[in-house]
Parts: structure tokens; sequence; C-alpha cells
């Protein structure tokens, strides 16, 4: 019992996971403070826009250290995770949508605007259930962690790795996105789930409500976080990167090397479920544009900037990136890819180990330059 509960305890004890609350937290009630607290005129107001502009990036930031667990350290290059994404975005949507109720356009109590306009006569069955808030959040955990579950053991079991294995993942987001894109799925086809009213009770239009959401995902970013720490320093972590490194090895000294990769998947897979989640009510969409094969492989660019296998480098990463995206597709949105693909070559080349490894170089230099000054007043004090 004891070694179970140090075994949760542990992220809090590490300087990096301090570190990194620390400055997350500040970060929220800096933005708390020049929100609420200053009027609309001032020069340091913060806007409701620019409070759902940060939550956005916060989602994406939970995605990036999601992605961090699979491929930094379990080695899996997972080109697919914007399917589990928005398979937890579509949970949300069709919760969203079923609070609309009879203020949609047709004014339908049961179906969704679009079942009506394409004159379906009831709900489907994969419908039923998603009017309960509890079985609407059930559903983006479970709907991303059972494909996940399925995909891995498959995948897992039959030993595929490498780069057959992100070309499969990324066969399944482009798969799902074209089933999506169907009008017969019912799931809204090309323009998929939107006009969302009320969440929880809550309007989604006002303020406040936008602010609580901005709040919850600051708030789910550091469980995800602490989560992500504590697999990654427990014994489980230690063999996902054994795994990593030398996986014949790894089996041949006992381990289900399948067992730890499909956990770490499932587990990888609902945090993306939960980003997407909170992704769709900030946004006011979800459709299948984000079932994307190149949304997935931008979340690959935010985790190589930011440096693999640290997980607060791909929080960096993904910030810094989106944050890039907001400023250059308003300046020249035809060659925001080029720029992507640009950053992603001078990454690759001039920053292998990614913002991350650069502060870790610096500390490292820091802490040499002091060592020779502190080495007479430790042969003193010995």
């Amino acid at each position: 019992m004891h070694n179970m509960k140090y075994w949760w305890a542990r992220p809090f004890y590490e300087r990096s996971t301090q570190l990194f609350l620390g400055i997350l937290f500040a970060a929220l009630a800096v933005v708390t403070i020049l929100h609420v607290a200053l009027p609309e005129g001032h020069a340091l107001y913060v806007s409701s826009y620019t409070v759902t502009l940060l939550g956005k990036y916060l989602c994406y930031a939970l995605l990036a250290v999601a992605v961090d667990l699979v491929w930094g350290y379990l080695g899996i290059l997972s080109l697919g995770h914007g399917a589990f994404f928005a398979l937890g975005g579509y949970a949300m949507g069709m919760y969203l949508m079923r609070q609309i109720g009879d203020r949609g356009t047709y004014g339908d109590p049961v179906l969704p605007d679009f079942m009506v306009f394409l004159n379906w006569d009831s709900l489907p069955w994969y419908w039923w259930g998603f009017d309960m808030a509890w079985f609407a959040f059930a559903m983006v955990l479970l709907a991303p962690g059972l494909l996940a579950l399925v995909f891995g053991f498959l995948a897992f079991r039959s030993r595929v790795t490498g780069v057959y294995l992100s070309i499969i993942t990324q066969a399944l987001t482009f798969a799902l996105m074209l089933a999506f894109f169907r009008n017969e799925m019912g799931f809204g086809g090309n323009n998929g789930l939107t006009d969302f009213k009320n969440l929880l009770g809550f309007n989604l239009r006002t303020d406040a409500t936008r602010f609580g959401l901005f709040i919850a995902t600051g708030i789910a970013l550091a469980i995800g976080y602490i989560v992500c720490r504590a697999i990654v320093g427990s014994k489980l972590g230690r063999v996902s990167i054994a795994c990593r490194d030398a996986e014949a090895r790894t089996r041949f000294l006992g381990y289900r090397v399948e067992r730890v990769q499909l956990f770490v998947f499932v587990v990888s897979a609902m945090l993306a479920g939960v980003a997407g989640a909170l992704y769709v009510p900030q946004v006011g969409i979800i459709n299948p544009g984000e079932f994307s094969p190149i949304f997935s492989i931008e979340i690959v660019v935010w985790v190589a900037l930011g440096g693999r296998a640290t997980l607060y480098g791909a929080v960096i990463g993904a910030i810094l990136v989106n944050y890039a995206k907001t400023v250059f597709t308003g300046v020249m949105p035809d060659a925001w890819l080029f720029a992507l693909g640009g950053l992603f070559v001078l990454v690759t080349v001039f920053l292998p180990q990614g913002i991350a490894g650069l502060l870790r170089q610096r500390r490292k230099r820091s802490d040499d330059d002091e060592s020779p000054t502190d080495a007479p007043a430790k042969e003193a004090s010995a």
C-alpha cells in the first residue's frame, strides 16, 4: 500500500513537475486576473476571444502530451492520434447536439437539424444515451479507448513496428475521415456538428462559460501531465523505455512487450479523447476535418519541436506552433503549410532534441561553469 501511494505521489517530488505545474497555474492565475479584474478598455485586459484561443492551445497541449507518451517513451510514432482526438470531440458534440432540443432551426425535440434536413425519421441507436451527461463523458473515454484497444491488440500482437505501424495508424485516421464525411453515418457529414447551446445547463455563448472551460482545460492538462509522469516514473515506464530502446532484448528477459505497449497506447488515446472533448465546446464545431492525416502529422511536429520524452517539451511545442499558426494564417494563409514543413526540417537538422534539449544543454553548461567555484567550498566543508 505504501508503494502504491509513493507511485502516485512520485511526480510531485520531481523538480520538472513542480516547475511545470507552477508555471501552468501561475499562467491560469494571471489570465484570470487580467480577464476578471480589469475593465475592457484596459491595455492589459484579456478578452473572451483570447481566453477561448488560449483554451484551444491548452487542448492541443494535452493532445501533444498524449502523443509524447507513446512516441517519446514507447517509441511508437503514431500518425493517427487525430482520430482519438476527433472521437472524443464527436462524443462531446453528440451530447451538445442533444441538449439543443426544440431550439434548433426545425424545432424537433429529438432529432438534430441535419437529420431533419436529410429526412431521418428516428434517432440512430448509437445516439441513444447522449442526452445524459454521464454517458457522454464516459464515451469520451471509451470511444477512443476501445478503438485503441482493438487496433493496438491486433497491431502489437502481430508485432508491427516502425514505419509500418506509423503508416497503419495514418491509414486508420484517413479511413475514419472518409467514413465520417458520409451523410449516411449520421454524424453531420461534411458540416459536422455545430450550433451548440448549453453544456451542463450553462450557456456556451456567455463569457463566464468560456472562461470556465478555459480553467477546466488547464486543470485537465495538469492532471494529464501528472498521470503521464506517474506512468513514466513507475516500473511500467522503465519497461516502456526498454521496449523503445531494445524490444527484442526486453522480450528475451520475459516481459510481455505487447501488453505494455497496449496499456500505454490506450491511456494515450483516452487523454487525446479528453482533449477533443474540451476542444469542441470552446471552438463550437466538430467536423471530419479533425480526422485529417495532416493534423496528426502536425501533432508530431509539435512534439518534435518541443522535445521528445520530456512531456513538458510537448506542451511548449504545441503552444508555440499553434500561436505561430494563428499569426501566420492571418498574415500569409497560403504559405503556412510550407512554413510548417520548413520548421520541421530545421528542427530535425539543428534541434534534434527540440527546445527541451536546448534548455537542458544550457542548464548543463551553467552547472559546469559553476562547478569550479563550488569545488573549494565543498573541499573545505569536507
